[in-house]
This record gives C-alpha cells, sequence and structure tokens, in this order.
C-alpha cells in the first residue's frame, strides 16, 4: 500500500465498471450496494486505488457517459447516501477513490439542453453548448464536416432547424466550454465530490474539450494538424484552474493528495507531456502501450518513448493494458496475425488462441507492474477473463452497434459482468440464482470465478495477488535496460531485475534469487512469453 502523499505516483488503481463489477439488489445490473459487498476483494488484490466509471443520473444512451445531473447517482446502481458510504468503507480499507468525471458533453436530457432546445437561436442556454444554423439554401446540411466518434456526422438538427454538436451520440450534446457558465459549473461539481471525500477524477475524453474558434471544416486544414475538436491550447487553462482546487483541498489535508488523471488521445509526445506539467494533471493513461502489439522491438519502443516524454515534466507513466472501451488482453494477444488494437479496427471475430493469449497476458501483466510509474488493472482482467465475442446482435447495447449501421459490434464484448463464483451464471453476480445478468455470461467462466481461482497457485487471480504484493518493492527506482537478446525485455531496477521473453526459444535468465514467474521455467530458463522477476 502507498501511504506517501504522492501516492499516485507508483499506485496500482483498478478499474470498476459499476454495471459489470457485482449486483446488489438482484436486478441483474451492478450496483453501488454489489461494490460494497466486493471491497474486500479488491483489499485482498492488493491494489492502492479504484476508479469508478460513471454512476451518474443518466438515459444510458452510452451506458452512463450521457450525465443528466452530475450531483446524483443513477437509482439502478443506488443512491447518493450509498456512495458516500463506500467512499468511507474503501478509506477504511486503505483504498482510496478516483471518480470519473465528464466534462467534454452531457446528457441531451441534462436540464441545460433541454432548456437549450426550449430557448432558442441565440439564447444564453443555447450558448451552453455548440448550436449552429446548417448550411445550403434551406439550411439542411450541417454546419461542417465534422464526425462522430461513433459514427455518422457530429452534427443533429433540433426542430427549429439549428444543428448542435455531439463527439459521440447525439444523446451526448458537447458542452461549449469557451462559455464562462460550463467552468463555473464544473469548478462546482468538482467540489461537490471532492467535499464527500473522493480522492480524485479521472477525467473523460480530457483532450477534446476545447473546440478551434469559428469551427472550421476538416477538409479545410492542412493535412497532418490534427482534428479542430481535440488537443486544442484552451485547454490547458481548464486545468491549471482544475489543479488549483484540487491542491486546495490537498493543502487542507496534506497525507491525501488529490490527483487527476486524463484520457487524453493523439497528440505526440510533448504534446501529451504539457497536460502533465506540476500545474496541471497529475498522470494520463498510456494508450501508445495499451494499443501496442505484443511484439519486442515496439514495446521497447513505446517503453522508451513512454519514459522520454514523462521526464520532459517530471511526471510518472502509467502502465494500461485494458479498459472498458478495449478488446480483453487475452483475446488480443492470442491473435496469431496482429495482437495490437485499434479503435478504428476491434478486429471482432478474428480467431484467437485463448491459451496463447492467457500464457502472454500473465507475461504482460507483470512486464506492466514492473515498470516505473502507475499501473491500471481493469476489472475481470485478474481472473483471466476474455472478449466475449459472440454475444446475440439483439443484446448488443453498446451506441457504436447502432450508428454504425451494425458493422462495427461495439464494446459490449469487454463489459459482460464479472463472474465470482458457483458453476453457472449468474456466477454470484447477482444475489439470486435465478437472475440474467445484463449482458449474459459465458458457461465456460465457471472455471474462472474468483472462488475457483482462490488459493490455486497457477490461477491468473493467483499470479496478480503475487505480484501486486511485491510490485512496492520495485519503489520509485529508475530503470536501466540490460543486455539481452532482441525478442528479450529485461531491465533493472534497484535490486529487482525483469526480464520478458517473447521469443520463441528459452531465454536464459542473469544471475538472481526468482521472486516471481508468469509461468513455469524450463530448465531455469524463461520460456517463450514468460516473464520473470528476480532480486540480485
Amino acid at each position: 500500500m502507498t501511504n506517501s502523499a504522492a501516492w499516485w505516483r507508483t499506485a496500482a488503481i483498478y478499474q470498476v465498471y459499476p454495471r459489470s463489477f457485482a449486483d446488489g439488489n438482484g436486478d441483474g445490473v451492478g450496483d453501488v450496494a454489489g461494490i460494497r459487498a466486493r471491497l474486500g476483494h479488491l483489499k485482498t488484490l492488493g491494489v492502492d486505488a479504484i476508479w469508478f466509471s460513471p454512476w451518474y443520473s443518466s438515459p444510458m444512451a452510452d451506458a452512463g457517459y450521457d450525465v443528466a445531473d452530475y450531483r446524483d447517482i443513477d437509482p439502478i446502481f443506488g443512491t447518493l447516501a450509498e456512495v458516500e458510504a463506500l467512499i468511507g468503507e474503501a478509506h477504511d480499507l486503505g483504498l482510496r477513490v478516483i471518480v470519473d468525471i465528464v466534462p467534454n458533453h452531457c446528457s441531451d436530457q441534462h436540464a441545460w439542453f433541454r432548456a437549450a432546445v426550449a430557448a432558442g437561436p441565440g439564447s444564453p442556454e443555447r450558448a451552453r453548448f455548440h448550436f449552429r444554423p446548417g448550411r445550403g439554401e434551406n439550411g439542411e446540411l450541417p454546419p461542417n464536416d465534422w464526425q462522430s466518434n461513433f459514427g455518422g456526422s457530429g452534427w443533429t438538427r433540433v426542430p427549429d432547424g439549428e444543428y448542435y454538436f455531439h463527439m459521440f451520440a447525439p444523446e451526448q450534446p458537447d458542452l461549449n466550454w469557451a462559455n464562462p457558465e460550463v467552468v463555473d459549473e464544473f469548478d462546482d461539481i468538482l467540489r461537490f465530490w471532492l467535499d464527500r471525500g473522493v480522492d480524485g477524477f479521472r477525467i473523460d475524453v480530457a483532450h477534446g474539450l476545447v473546440k478551434a474558434d469559428g469551427l472550421p471544416d476538416l477538409s479545410s486544414l492542412t493535412p497532418g494538424v490534427g482534428k479542430p475538436y481535440e488537443d486544442q491550447p484552451g485547454v490547458h487553462a481548464i486545468y491549471q484552474r482544475w489543479r488549483a482546487i484540487a491542491d486546495e483541498y490537498t493543502a487542507a489535508d496534506p497525507k491525501r493528495e488529490r490527483v487527476f488523471v486524463g484520457e487524453i488521445v493523439g497528440p505526440d509526445p510533448e504534446g501529451f507531456a504539457r497536460y502533465l506539467r506540476p500545474d496541471e494533471l497529475h498522470s494520463a493513461f498510456n494508450f501508445d502501450f495499451l494499443f501496442c502489439p505484443w511484439e519486442p522491438a515496439r514495446l521497447r519502443t513505446v517503453i522508451d518513448e513512454t519514459n522520454a516524454a514523462h521526464a520532459l515534466v517530471g511526471a510518472p507513466p502509467t502502465w494500461v493494458l485494458s479498459n472498458h472501451d478495449v478488446t480483453r488482453v487475452a483475446t488480443r494477444y492470442g491473435r496469431l496475425d496482429y495482437t495490437g488494437f485499434g479503435f478504428d479496427d476491434r478486429r471482432h471475430g478474428v480467431p484467437s488462441d485463448l491459451e496463447l493469449g492467457t500464457r502472454r497476458a500473465r507475461a504482460a501483466a507483470l512486464l506492466s507492474m514492473a515498470l516505473p510509474g502507475g499501473v491500471y488493472v481493469y476489472q475481470g482482467d485478474e481472473l483471466g477473463l476474455w472478449e466475449v465475442e459472440d454475444l446475440d446482435d439483439d443484446l448488443r447495447q453498446d451506441p457504436i452497434w447502432e450508428r454504425s449501421g451494425h458493422t462495427e459490434r461495439g464494446r459490449d464484448g469487454c463489459r459482460v459482468p464479472l463472474p465470482w463464483s458457483d458453476d453457472q451464471p449468474p456466477f454470484g453476480f447477482s444475489p439470486l440464482a435465478d437472475a440474467e445478468p445484463w449482458l449474459p455470461q459465458p458457461a465456460a467462466w465457471k472455471d474462472y470465478t474468483a472462488e475457483a481461482q482462490d488459493g490455486d497457485p497457477a490461477s491468473m487471480l493467483t499470479l496478480y495477488r503475487a505480484a501486486l504484493a511485491i510490485r512496492p518493492a520495485f519503489g520509485d527506482a529508475p530503470m536501466t535496460w540490460l543486455d539481452s537478446p532482441a525478442e528479450v525485455l529485461a531491465f533493472q531496477r534497484g535490486d529487482l531485475i525483469s526480464v520478458s521473453n517473447l521469443g520463441a526459444a528459452p531465454a536464459e535468465l542473469p544471475a538472481g534469487t526468482i521472486v516471481l514467474a508468469s509461468g513455469p521455467l524450463e530448465d531455469g530458463r524463461a520460456p517463450a512469453d514468460t516473464t520473470v522477476w528476480l532480486r540480485v
């Protein structure tokens, strides 16, 4: 457990996707009551903090990332009082709490947006969003050529003829951060949750808040300039303002530094580092590492570039293998042709060797935990769960599925509810044996429940617990690459060495005492797709 004020610099943070973690009331949907009942799992696992995906009041057009009320909890998850109790119980266990905040957009059912639609063109209410008249003879064309990340135009027309911009689904109108009312509102939202004891915020689409002046067409820009609704210079003033608020709370309670974690996609290394300057965000997700295929040269390059970019501003890197938007690591790494990931091609249905993917996922877990900085664990990765790719199409709930015209199957496969116990669904996810989870679980998960893996020395759960218990020994020691074959990633931090063999032949290990291995050794050597930790 990290106890220093700067706990976040080396923390292991576990992502809870509330709909799918644990169901406390038997309705088949995860909730706060279920989370509270399973906090012991996270304490025993050995993480330092929990990041909760959105639980706010929401119509659930995008699984809660369409927020109708930032100061209340959706009834499907419970009540604000239950959340306050959860925060206190987590703190009692030594677990810090990070909550998602969604500042780029809200729900079309948010009171502000309903008022904007009703108020009409040119109103102060519409100035909180990006409303524009259409183009064409009768305004029948969108204001510009911006596209939604979920497919189709980024503009939706309202009955009076104006359009509003949404980077994602039409039910998620983008807020206008050039409007002081928006700025002040989020100041207050941050304070609302900080006053309830949260230790930080994960910022959804942190790079997307500010839009370029004039909302220029993408087609009018010089190639390579980047999208005019991402990574605009004005975003940094927002985070400087937010950092001052967090620092104010930290100053009042120095043992509990409040932190921000940015979801930042797109900038080059220097642009990425600008978000992590001492007066802005504390850390950010490492998508380059997450997207990287299981290939030694490319991984080494990503690791070096990550460390170099963060060193520019003295920020700690983070290492991420999975999250709620990405194909699960055991499935990705089991694909024989390409093991990387891209939002533009999820490679749904490409054959995957689960045994191979699991072996690589075990090795990657130890590799990521040995690197300097913080590490994230997405719920279920500690159980070795795979992407559920055979969901019936009529059960899919991700808006990507509809927006793409049923050509992109979306993210539901990594959001299937967790298996906790028993030998048939709902696998202890719900307290009622006949409860149907909101997405169906594979029958084969009976061997992957937390109960089945508990105490099994060869299980993924046992490996994660052991690695997270040893990991603090790396501390904040710098990283030095060791001489090794090209297919081997070997480095030392303090008195610990990590060796990951991504080649086909077994790799020799340096002198030292083995403290943990992701799989059995072969005559004292690391077989293919195996990571070994040694103490020297």
